[in-house]
């Protein structure tokens, strides 16, 4: 079966479709009809914001807990508050980005989504990353397989070795011995970075990448798109520990591929680099 080939499916739930159809609706009416069209924000970090981000943000979280009345963690939201409501999440919590690639929304590179996850004693449950460029919606239940646009992604197929992967790598949080190794004797055939990491975990998930690597993600840019790579069948640790739900959930790093035996190949390559 060719690359990213689908079969119609059933196995939905009902709380994934509400979900689903949540995210789209925000997306119609508080994200594209701003896209290119923003004020931009700096936060502290030196990252941007912009309105979208706001109102995108703030219509998912009343969406959301119309449909299950959990605490909402936000990317926009501080500090403080992704900490207090991490410790209200006794029966689960809504993870959100309501922007992945907002630098990108704001200069006009299509490559940028929508992610919401649902997180249950510390692992993802429900995620669903939406791409309004493209109109895919990737989603997910645990359990239950992955869906690109309602029908079941199957029979993806990928390089079957290290050598001839084509690899999705994020330089900017890892260490200066493994940029310069990649950099000047990278193992893989060829790599692409585009910005978003939401899209990225997905495309991994769809064979449109064989490897993955980020050097520190929020949980917000993790947690829809590990389970929804998880349900696809590939596979996912982290540069220290090989169970990926483990370490800080506030800042992880990946390394990620579809293909079980060229996992375990990249992990080997990169840890010996450290």
């Amino acid at each position: 079966m060719e690359r990213g080939a689908v079969t119609q499916a059933k196995g939905q739930s009902a709380l994934l479709k509400a979900v689903i159809a949540a995210v789209k609706l925000v997306a119609a009416e508080e994200i594209m009809p701003r896209y290119m069209k923003v004020t931009l924000h700096h936060k502290d970090d030196g990252s941007l914001c912009t309105d979208a981000d706001l109102a995108a943000q703030e219509a998912l979280t009343r969406k959301l807990q119309a449909i299950l009345n959990v605490p909402v963690i936000g990317e926009e939201m501080s500090e403080q508050e992704h900490v207090a409501r991490w410790a209200a999440g006794e029966q689960g919590v809504w993870c959100i980005d309501p922007i992945d690639g907002t630098t990108n929304f704001v200069r006009g590179l299509p490559y940028f989504a929508v992610s919401v996850a649902l997180i249950r004693e510390g692992r993802s449950v429900l995620g669903v990353v939406y791409d309004p460029v493209a109109k895919e919606t990737f989603a997910a239940e645990a359990g239950r397989g992955v869906f690109l646009n309602g029908a079941r992604l199957v029979g993806c197929s990928v390089a079957k070795n290290l050598a001839d992967a084509l690899a999705n790598v994020d330089m900017k949080r890892l260490g200066g011995k493994l940029s310069t190794q990649l950099a000047l004797a990278p193992p893989y055939r060829t790599q692409r970075n585009f910005g978003a990491s939401t899209l990225d975990w997905c495309y991994t998930a769809a064979g449109r990448y064989d490897v993955y690597l980020h050097g520190g993600q929020k949980m917000w840019d993790y947690a829809a798109g590990s389970l929804i790579l998880q349900e696809a069948g590939g596979a996912a640790c982290s540069l220290e520990e090989d169970d990926f739900s483990r370490g800080d959930i506030w800042n992880r790093s990946v390394i990620a591929a579809l293909d079980p035996v060229v996992f375990q190949e990249w992990k080997a390559w990169l840890r010996a680099q450290q």
